[in-house]
């Protein structure tokens, strides 16, 4: 069986409550100040099962203009909306303002209750019938049934219920979704249940024994029990009147406007990126910077209207605008919503959320626009495709993909595999499931090529250049391990070398110029002359009269061949040196067992700048461990 929320909507004193209460039986005027008043202050709720068998869950919603923004909470899941209009009076100022709400809210379907009939002649019944008929042309009520009712004789009533079958038997099933979702309305406390939360369920469902996380607080708490249409269950679903009721949740913590969803599901903005309709009912434009009021789901949050293309905005006009709140909300794209004026308060235009989760945004940006003109209009896959591009190195996680595509996760996880597939999109991080684009990737390896051919030229005797120098060389948004699988990617076609921690160009290859391989041999000389007495680095400049980076490129050339070892910074000894010594000690340490600093010094007859470096080398190399003042040979020593 589907479920269907019929809503009421109409201005005030035109029958709504009375309406509701003929056909159900339920008074949903609750409170003392309602009964008192005879007027509609908050959201009344009530059910009926239809002759056929449909459930109905029924929001009443106050006509009078200062409880507007109650209306549009209540609005909010609506199927069905009953637009009541009193016979006596005709098409008043807020039957005017609820309708433009229900058409902001893409309400579809619906019927008019012409209620009071029993106050007027035929006559002028027949005359604010066709006033009706003029104020619903072009409308989504346009050629609806307008049934003629008396909720105190019961004259209509059986039409209007039939009315209500046909008309659910058009409501189209609601599409599954992964994510649950509820907008809270009301929350009250009851004697032995403790904080009751009651809303309608806009997608997903919910069960008993559920953990749920409240938006944008973020408060974590367990379902209790649910009940739908004053009956206890184990699970509701979307389009259902529901009642949820916590373990160990203050009604003070919570708030009409918050929502219900699962813990990570929902992402708390200050920013929306939105489809405007300026309502052609305004009398004068709108201009950047606006103060507004919005209304999204049952919450009303102050803001500011950016108008991206536009230093104003004509009535009847429709642009692209971001919404900057003054408090974080948690919405999806899709979901429709209401802006009404700062002061004096009323309904002046709304529309469709296109991304729940924007970055902030400059004016007059022809990328900024035409990227959300994209997803305003193109296919699933194009708009994963273009989030994903705007997304950069950081990329783009597959939860914030489910907010900003409004799909379910069995159609999203298709759409991804098709992409994967064709190298559209890249799994960077899997454990955390971050995506970039395919494109995004090729540019990264088409960089990172780039930064290694300029650090080729400026240091040809390299054999590489550090990874983590080249990391450094993109943004802090690119992470590890989409660095390193940019460098497996390109290693496997044969585009680089790595080589512990360097990395080349599998192009690059170490050419000394004729000059320098002169330069080479003379070193090479030095250091291999020397022994274990060799020149400090900066000696050899003045000694060779040449450029000291030059020089140094060499050396470190010369150890890359495995020529010389580097012991210290501006220490490097012939390897032929240091293998002999290493071969000394080793055989000294497994006669003797182990050996002290001056008997060190003895064996190499070089001076103490040589003997420490050099020791502490073979420790570095665990040839030796130092135990105390003396060292010893290391267990599982090489030799």
């Amino acid at each position: 069986m589907k479920t269907i929320i019929l809503g009421t909507a109409g201005h005030i004193d035109h029958g709504k409550t009375s309406l509701i209460k003929a056909v159900t039986g339920i008074d949903t005027d609750r409170l003392k100040e309602e009964k008192i008043r005879g007027i509609t202050i908050e959201l009344g709720f009530a059910s009926m099962v239809l002759p056929n068998g449909q459930h109905l869950g029924i929001v009443d919603v106050p006509g009078h203009e200062k409880f507007v923004k109650n209306m549009v909470a209540g609005a909010t899941g609506i199927d069905i909306v009953a637009l009541v209009i009193a016979a006596d009076e005709g098409v008043m100022p807020q039957t005017k303002e609820h309708m433009e709400i229900c058409t902001l809210l893409n309400i579809e379907h619906g019927l008019i209750v012409l209620s009071k009939t029993d106050l007027v002649e035929r006559e002028w019944l027949e005359l604010v019938t066709e006033d009706i008929k003029e104020f619903t042309r072009g409308t989504f009520l346009n050629n609806s049934p307008i049934i003629p009712v008396s909720s105190s004789s019961g004259q209509g009533l059986p039409e209007f219920i039939q009315s209500l079958e046909e008309l659910s038997a058009k409501i189209p099933l609601r599409p599954q979704s992964s994510l649950f979702r509820l907008p809270i309305d009301r929350v009250f406390s009851m004697k032995g249940f403790g904080t009751v939360i009651t809303g309608t369920i806009t997608s997903g469902q919910v069960q008993v024994g559920d953990t749920i996380m409240i938006y944008p607080i973020q408060t974590i708490s367990k379902v209790r029990g649910i009940q739908v249409h004053n009956q206890s269950v184990n699970e509701a679903v979307a389009g259902m009147r529901t009642a949820i009721n916590f373990q160990g949740l203050e009604k003070s913590a919570v708030n009409r406007g918050e929502v219900i969803s699962r813990p990570g599901a929902l992402k708390p903005t200050y920013m929306l990126d939105v489809s405007f309709h300026f309502l052609s009912s305004n009398e004068k434009s709108i201009k950047n910077r606006t103060r507004v009021r919005l209304h999204t789901g049952t919450s009303e949050v102050m803001g500011n209207l950016i108008l991206l293309e536009n230093d104003e905005l004509l009535p009847g006009a429709t642009a692209l605008v971001q919404i900057r709140l003054d408090s974080p909300i948690a919405g999806v794209k899709d979901d429709r919503f209401v802006v009404r004026s700062y002061s004096p308060v009323r309904t002046v235009g709304g529309g469709r959320i296109l991304n729940p989760i924007p970055k902030k945004h400059k004016r007059f940006k022809p990328k900024i626009i035409n990227g959300l003109k994209r997803i305003f209009s193109d296919t699933p896959k194009e708009i994963i495709l273009y989030h994903a591009e705007e997304s950069g190195y950081a990329g783009v996680l597959i939860s914030d993909l489910l907010l900003m595509t409004n799909m379910n996760e069995k159609g999203l996880h298709q759409i991804f595999q098709a992409l994967l597939s064709k190298k559209e999109l890249i799994l960077s991080d899997k454990e955390n499931q971050v995506f970039i684009a395919g494109k995004t990737f090729e540019k990264l390896k088409r960089e990172a090529a780039e930064h290694l051919k300029k650090y080729h030229r400026i240091h040809p005797l390299k054999p590489g250049m550090p990874k983590e120098e080249l990391k450094s060389k993109f943004p802090s948004l690119l992470g590890s391990k989409l660095f390193n699988q940019m460098l497996y990617q390109m290693g496997k076609k044969d585009l680089i070398f790595q080589e512990e921690e360097s990395v080349r160009l599998a192009s690059h290859t170490v050419a000394l110029a004729e000059d320098q391989a002169s330069v080479r041999e003379k070193l090479l000389d030095v250091y291999q002359k020397s022994g274990l007495t060799p020149p400090y680095f900066k000696e050899l400049g003045k000694t060779f009269d040449i450029d000291s980076k030059r020089a140094k490129d060499i050396l470190i050339l010369l150890v890359n061949e495995g020529e010389l070892i580097k012991i210290k910074e501006d220490m490097f000894f012939h390897a032929a040196a240091v293998n002999r010594l290493e071969s000394r000690l080793v055989d000294f340490l497994k006669f003797r067992g182990e050996i002290t600093t001056p008997q060190f010094k003895d064996m190499t007859g070089v001076s103490r700048k040589y003997v420490i470096p050099l020791i502490e080398y073979f420790d570095s190399k665990n040839v030796t461990i130092r135990v105390g003042d003396i060292r010893k040979l290391r267990v599982g020593s090489r030799r």
